[in-house]
Protein backbone atom coordinates (compact mmCIF):
# COMPACT_ATOMS: atom_id res chain seq x y z
CA UNK A 1 0.00 0.00 0.00
CA UNK A 2 1.40 3.29 -1.05
CA UNK A 3 2.50 6.16 1.90
CA UNK A 4 -0.35 9.06 2.02
CA UNK A 5 0.72 11.86 0.27
CA UNK A 6 1.51 13.44 3.26
CA UNK A 7 3.84 10.97 4.29
CA UNK A 8 5.22 11.01 0.98
CA UNK A 9 6.27 14.47 1.09
CA UNK A 10 7.45 13.78 4.18
CA UNK A 11 9.80 10.55 3.23
CA UNK A 12 11.03 12.62 -0.23
CA UNK A 13 12.09 15.76 1.24
CA UNK A 14 14.16 13.45 3.95
CA UNK A 15 15.27 11.61 0.79
CA UNK A 16 16.57 14.83 -1.40
CA UNK A 17 17.92 16.26 1.46
CA UNK A 18 20.07 13.44 2.23
CA UNK A 19 21.59 13.03 -1.61
CA UNK A 20 22.59 16.58 -1.17
CA UNK A 21 23.96 15.89 2.06
CA UNK A 22 26.31 12.92 0.66
CA UNK A 23 28.16 15.64 -1.70
CA UNK A 24 28.27 17.83 1.57
CA UNK A 25 29.69 15.91 3.85
CA UNK A 26 32.63 14.17 1.72
CA UNK A 27 33.45 18.05 0.08
CA UNK A 28 33.80 19.29 4.05
CA UNK A 29 35.74 15.55 5.04
CA UNK A 30 37.91 15.87 2.22
CA UNK A 31 38.78 19.47 2.40
CA UNK A 32 38.91 20.60 5.75
CA UNK A 33 39.94 17.35 7.58
CA UNK A 34 42.64 14.94 7.44
CA UNK A 35 40.54 12.00 5.78
CA UNK A 36 41.80 10.91 2.41
CA UNK A 37 39.23 9.39 -0.05
CA UNK A 38 39.86 6.25 0.58
CA UNK A 39 39.73 6.08 4.18
CA UNK A 40 36.05 8.07 3.87
CA UNK A 41 35.04 5.73 0.93
CA UNK A 42 35.65 2.48 3.27
CA UNK A 43 34.18 4.06 6.50
CA UNK A 44 30.66 5.18 3.92
CA UNK A 45 30.18 1.71 3.02
CA UNK A 46 30.69 -0.14 6.26
CA UNK A 47 28.61 1.95 8.10
CA UNK A 48 25.85 2.37 5.43
CA UNK A 49 26.42 -1.61 5.02
CA UNK A 50 25.65 -2.10 8.89
CA UNK A 51 22.47 0.27 8.86
CA UNK A 52 20.98 -1.60 6.03
CA UNK A 53 21.77 -5.11 7.62
CA UNK A 54 19.94 -3.71 10.53
CA UNK A 55 16.87 -2.16 8.91
CA UNK A 56 16.95 -5.75 7.31
CA UNK A 57 17.31 -7.80 10.08
CA UNK A 58 14.45 -6.08 12.00
CA UNK A 59 12.15 -7.01 9.44
CA UNK A 60 12.65 -10.74 9.62
CA UNK A 61 14.23 -10.40 6.46
CA UNK A 62 17.39 -11.19 4.37
CA UNK A 63 20.02 -9.18 2.37
CA UNK A 64 19.89 -9.97 -1.37
CA UNK A 65 21.88 -8.33 -3.83
CA UNK A 66 24.65 -9.30 -6.43
CA UNK A 67 28.35 -9.26 -7.35
CA UNK A 68 28.11 -6.85 -10.09
CA UNK A 69 26.03 -4.25 -8.29
CA UNK A 70 28.10 -3.75 -5.34
CA UNK A 71 31.23 -3.69 -7.64
CA UNK A 72 29.43 -0.65 -9.71
CA UNK A 73 28.28 0.58 -6.38
CA UNK A 74 31.55 0.60 -5.20
CA UNK A 75 32.91 2.50 -8.30
CA UNK A 76 30.57 5.16 -8.07
CA UNK A 77 31.39 5.48 -4.04
CA UNK A 78 35.08 5.63 -4.55
CA UNK A 79 35.34 8.01 -7.97
CA UNK A 80 32.64 10.38 -5.89
CA UNK A 81 34.74 10.25 -3.53
CA UNK A 82 38.32 11.07 -4.93
CA UNK A 83 36.23 13.47 -7.51
CA UNK A 84 35.52 15.77 -4.44
CA UNK A 85 38.89 16.57 -3.44
CA UNK A 86 38.97 18.82 -6.61
CA UNK A 87 35.37 19.72 -6.73
CA UNK A 88 32.88 22.06 -5.37
CA UNK A 89 30.08 20.55 -3.69
CA UNK A 90 27.74 22.27 -6.21
CA UNK A 91 29.74 21.33 -9.77
CA UNK A 92 30.29 17.78 -8.06
CA UNK A 93 26.33 17.22 -7.72
CA UNK A 94 25.65 19.04 -10.97
CA UNK A 95 28.14 16.46 -12.97
CA UNK A 96 26.85 13.25 -10.90
CA UNK A 97 23.49 13.74 -11.46
CA UNK A 98 23.97 14.94 -14.95
CA UNK A 99 25.91 11.75 -15.85
CA UNK A 100 23.67 9.20 -13.98
CA UNK A 101 20.37 10.46 -15.96
CA UNK A 102 22.22 10.64 -19.13
CA UNK A 103 23.34 6.85 -18.43
CA UNK A 104 19.64 5.91 -17.50
CA UNK A 105 18.55 7.41 -20.33
CA UNK A 106 20.94 6.37 -22.88
CA UNK A 107 20.84 2.59 -21.81
CA UNK A 108 17.49 3.03 -22.22
CA UNK A 109 17.43 4.48 -25.93
CA UNK A 110 19.58 0.80 -26.39
CA UNK A 111 16.79 -1.09 -24.64
CA UNK A 112 14.32 0.04 -27.15
CA UNK A 113 12.93 3.40 -26.08
CA UNK A 114 11.07 5.53 -27.97
CA UNK A 115 10.95 9.65 -27.59
CA UNK A 116 9.45 11.95 -29.08
CA UNK A 117 11.14 15.22 -30.52
CA UNK A 118 10.15 17.55 -27.06
CA UNK A 119 12.40 14.53 -25.27
CA UNK A 120 15.42 14.43 -27.48
CA UNK A 121 15.84 18.48 -27.44
CA UNK A 122 16.23 17.87 -23.93
CA UNK A 123 18.76 15.14 -23.98
CA UNK A 124 20.59 17.58 -26.32
CA UNK A 125 20.26 20.30 -24.42
CA UNK A 126 21.46 18.66 -20.93
CA UNK A 127 24.47 17.14 -22.80
CA UNK A 128 25.09 20.55 -24.20
CA UNK A 129 24.81 22.06 -20.53
CA UNK A 130 27.69 19.43 -19.48
CA UNK A 131 29.96 19.89 -22.40
CA UNK A 132 29.88 23.86 -21.19
CA UNK A 133 30.31 23.30 -17.60
CA UNK A 134 33.51 21.53 -18.43
CA UNK A 135 35.07 23.40 -21.22
CA UNK A 136 38.48 24.55 -20.55
CA UNK A 137 38.51 27.96 -19.45
CA UNK A 138 39.60 29.82 -15.88
CA UNK A 139 36.05 28.23 -14.05
CA UNK A 140 36.10 24.90 -15.52
CA UNK A 141 36.68 22.40 -13.05
CA UNK A 142 39.97 20.39 -13.20
CA UNK A 143 39.84 17.44 -15.66
CA UNK A 144 40.46 14.41 -13.76
CA UNK A 145 38.31 15.36 -10.76
CA UNK A 146 35.44 16.05 -13.40
CA UNK A 147 36.11 13.23 -15.01
CA UNK A 148 36.28 10.66 -11.60
CA UNK A 149 33.17 12.17 -11.10
CA UNK A 150 31.23 11.36 -14.20
CA UNK A 151 32.87 7.92 -13.47
CA UNK A 152 30.69 7.77 -10.43
CA UNK A 153 28.21 9.22 -12.24
CA UNK A 154 28.33 6.50 -15.09
CA UNK A 155 28.26 4.00 -12.19
CA UNK A 156 25.56 5.01 -10.26
CA UNK A 157 23.26 4.67 -13.18
CA UNK A 158 23.92 1.10 -14.07
CA UNK A 159 23.58 0.52 -10.46
CA UNK A 160 20.47 1.80 -10.27
CA UNK A 161 18.60 0.35 -13.78
CA UNK A 162 19.88 -2.82 -12.32
CA UNK A 163 18.13 -2.37 -9.61
CA UNK A 164 14.14 -1.97 -11.41
CA UNK A 165 12.28 -4.49 -10.53
CA UNK A 166 14.04 -6.61 -7.66
CA UNK A 167 11.48 -7.79 -4.85
CA UNK A 168 12.63 -5.70 -2.37
CA UNK A 169 14.88 -2.73 -2.70
CA UNK A 170 16.22 -2.46 0.79
CA UNK A 171 16.80 -6.29 0.53
CA UNK A 172 18.75 -5.34 -2.53
CA UNK A 173 20.82 -2.55 -1.32
CA UNK A 174 21.90 -4.16 1.97
CA UNK A 175 23.07 -7.04 0.14
CA UNK A 176 24.66 -4.67 -2.49
CA UNK A 177 26.32 -2.78 0.53
CA UNK A 178 27.47 -5.40 2.15
CA UNK A 179 29.24 -7.19 -0.53
CA UNK A 180 30.80 -3.61 -1.42
CA UNK A 181 32.70 -4.21 2.22
CA UNK A 182 35.33 -6.36 0.95
CA UNK A 183 35.74 -4.60 -2.13
CA UNK A 184 36.11 -1.49 -0.80
CA UNK A 185 38.66 -3.32 2.23
CA UNK A 186 41.03 -4.93 -0.58
CA UNK A 187 41.25 -1.29 -2.09
CA UNK A 188 41.91 0.65 1.43
CA UNK A 189 44.72 -2.16 1.76
CA UNK A 190 46.66 -1.39 -1.51
CA UNK A 191 46.34 2.29 -0.89
CA UNK A 192 47.79 1.85 2.87
CA UNK A 193 50.91 3.68 2.90
CA UNK A 194 48.71 6.91 2.38
CA UNK A 195 45.69 6.06 4.15
CA UNK A 196 44.99 9.04 6.95
CA UNK A 197 42.28 9.84 8.78
CA UNK A 198 40.52 12.21 11.44
CA UNK A 199 38.26 12.70 14.40
CA UNK A 200 36.28 15.00 12.29
CA UNK A 201 36.26 13.19 8.74
CA UNK A 202 35.69 9.67 10.19
CA UNK A 203 32.26 11.37 11.70
CA UNK A 204 31.68 13.01 8.03
CA UNK A 205 32.05 9.45 6.81
CA UNK A 206 29.71 7.40 9.03
CA UNK A 207 27.12 9.95 8.87
CA UNK A 208 27.25 9.33 5.00
CA UNK A 209 26.94 5.96 4.96
CA UNK A 210 24.34 5.49 8.19
CA UNK A 211 22.25 8.17 7.58
CA UNK A 212 22.43 9.94 4.42
CA UNK A 213 23.65 7.06 2.20
CA UNK A 214 21.94 3.61 4.20
CA UNK A 215 19.00 5.69 5.75
CA UNK A 216 18.28 7.87 2.62
CA UNK A 217 18.07 4.91 0.07
CA UNK A 218 15.68 3.21 2.30
CA UNK A 219 13.91 6.29 3.15
CA UNK A 220 14.17 7.54 -0.91
CA UNK A 221 12.69 3.70 -1.98
CA UNK A 222 9.80 3.50 0.23
CA UNK A 223 8.92 6.92 -1.04
CA UNK A 224 8.94 6.01 -4.65
CA UNK A 225 5.94 3.93 -3.49
CA UNK A 226 3.39 6.93 -3.39
CA UNK A 227 5.65 9.14 -6.93
CA UNK A 228 4.93 8.46 -10.43
CA UNK A 229 8.09 8.00 -12.28
CA UNK A 230 7.82 11.66 -13.38
CA UNK A 231 7.27 13.06 -10.40
CA UNK A 232 10.44 11.15 -9.37
CA UNK A 233 12.46 12.60 -11.77
CA UNK A 234 11.44 15.55 -10.89
CA UNK A 235 12.15 15.54 -7.88
CA UNK A 236 15.58 14.79 -8.01
CA UNK A 237 16.07 17.92 -10.55
CA UNK A 238 16.36 19.88 -7.18
CA UNK A 239 18.99 18.29 -5.41
CA UNK A 240 21.89 19.94 -7.55
CA UNK A 241 20.28 23.07 -6.35
CA UNK A 242 20.12 21.97 -3.05
CA UNK A 243 23.76 21.35 -3.05
CA UNK A 244 24.50 24.72 -4.55
CA UNK A 245 22.86 26.80 -2.00
CA UNK A 246 24.34 24.48 0.78
CA UNK A 247 27.97 24.29 -0.35
CA UNK A 248 27.41 28.67 -0.67
CA UNK A 249 25.70 28.86 2.86
CA UNK A 250 27.78 26.03 4.68
CA UNK A 251 31.15 25.40 2.99
CA UNK A 252 31.33 28.81 1.63
CA UNK A 253 31.69 28.29 -1.83
CA UNK A 254 30.73 30.72 -4.86
CA UNK A 255 28.68 30.08 -8.02
CA UNK A 256 30.10 31.13 -11.02
CA UNK A 257 28.27 31.80 -14.16
CA UNK A 258 29.38 28.89 -15.82
CA UNK A 259 28.05 26.72 -13.26
CA UNK A 260 24.65 29.14 -13.04
CA UNK A 261 23.70 28.22 -17.04
CA UNK A 262 25.76 24.99 -17.42
CA UNK A 263 23.34 23.85 -14.36
CA UNK A 264 19.90 25.79 -15.39
CA UNK A 265 20.80 23.67 -19.01
CA UNK A 266 21.14 20.37 -17.25
CA UNK A 267 18.15 20.50 -15.21
CA UNK A 268 15.77 22.01 -17.69
CA UNK A 269 17.03 19.64 -20.22
CA UNK A 270 16.22 16.67 -18.48
CA UNK A 271 13.02 18.02 -17.36
CA UNK A 272 11.88 17.54 -21.42
CA UNK A 273 12.91 14.29 -20.88
CA UNK A 274 10.11 13.44 -18.06
CA UNK A 275 6.84 14.51 -19.01
CA UNK A 276 6.29 11.22 -20.24
CA UNK A 277 7.91 7.37 -19.86
CA UNK A 278 9.13 6.54 -23.19
CA UNK A 279 7.08 3.81 -25.08
CA UNK A 280 8.52 0.84 -24.86
CA UNK A 281 9.05 -1.64 -29.11
CA UNK A 282 6.68 -4.56 -28.72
Amino acid sequence: MPPSPARTLVLTTFALLAFAGNSLLCRWALDRSQTDPASFTTLRLVAGALVLWLLVRTRGRRPAGDWFSALALFVYAAGFSWAYTGLSAGTGALLLFGAVQATMLLLGLRAGARWSTWQWLGLGLAMSGLVGVLMPGLSAPAPLPAGLMLVAGVAWGVYSLRGRGVADATDTTAGNFLRAVPITLCASALAWPWLQIDAAGALCAVISGAVTSGLGYAVWYTALRGLSPQAAGSCQLSVPVITAVAGVLWLGESVDLRLALGSAAVLLGIALTLPRRPRQVA
